[in-house]
């Protein structure tokens, strides 16, 4: 009686097979990376974005509103942080005798400039007190367009944050849902791709 062989896939077709699951193992890969980098809100981690220049970024331990306190616009008006919620707001606490609020200044101008016409408000809040240190502040402001001039005369903005600012400059970032995200305290390169990818996450999480 003659024995009949079991029948071995052809090496050609294994091989394809082989292919064909690879290439479904990239493509599944390639997706999930895809959906992590159009959408950073989603499963992501905001303290992962603690590195490099926002290296310094501590995180609430409970969602904090702003303050109540009023301070004023360039035209003398008294306005609130929370007039302008439905946007991101990065609130910078400076004064013009605080050199590293000078530093980087330039580079909050720089993020405001990168996020025009989107949902992103930078506020560089002065503190100055005395109408000659005043006027350095609105000057030095002018050339850091498209910053606008803001002024806390009383310097009582800083104290009412929860907690308190612990120095100058303070740089506090609140969500459009009002409420506060990330604070970083000391200066920092707020044009750089790690200020960049925080505002996004926070965007896309709103």
């Amino acid at each position: 009686m003659s024995e009949h062989p079991t029948a071995k896939p052809k090496p050609d077709l294994v091989k394809w097979g082989l292919w064909g699951a690879a290439l479904a193992g990239v493509a599944a890969v390639v997706y999930i990376i895809a959906q992590a980098s159009t959408n950073p809100g989603q499963g992501g981690n905001l303290k992962a974005l603690a590195k490099g220049e926002m290296s310094a970024l501590v995180f609430p331990a409970e969602a904090a509103a702003p303050p109540a306190t009023s301070f004023l616009n360039a035209a003398g008006e008294r306005v609130r942080l929370a007039d302008l919620r439905g946007k991101v707001l990065v609130v910078n606490v400076w004064a013009t005798w605080c050199a590293p609020c000078q530093i980087e200044m330039p580079t909050l101008a720089r993020l405001a400039a990168e996020y025009e016409g989107k949902p992103v408000e930078v506020l560089a809040i002065s503190i100055d007190k005395g109408e000659d240190d005043q006027a350095k502040a609105r000057a030095f402001i002018a050339k850091n367009a498209p910053l606008k001039f803001y002024l806390d005369p009383s310097a009582k903005l800083p104290f009412d944050l929860k907690p308190a600012a612990v120095g100058m400059p303070t740089t506090v970032i609140y969500g459009a849902d009002g409420v506060e995200k990330a604070r970083l305290s000391g200066d920092a390169d707020w044009s750089g791709p790690e200020a960049k990818a925080l505002l996004d996450w926070i965007l896309a999480a709103d």
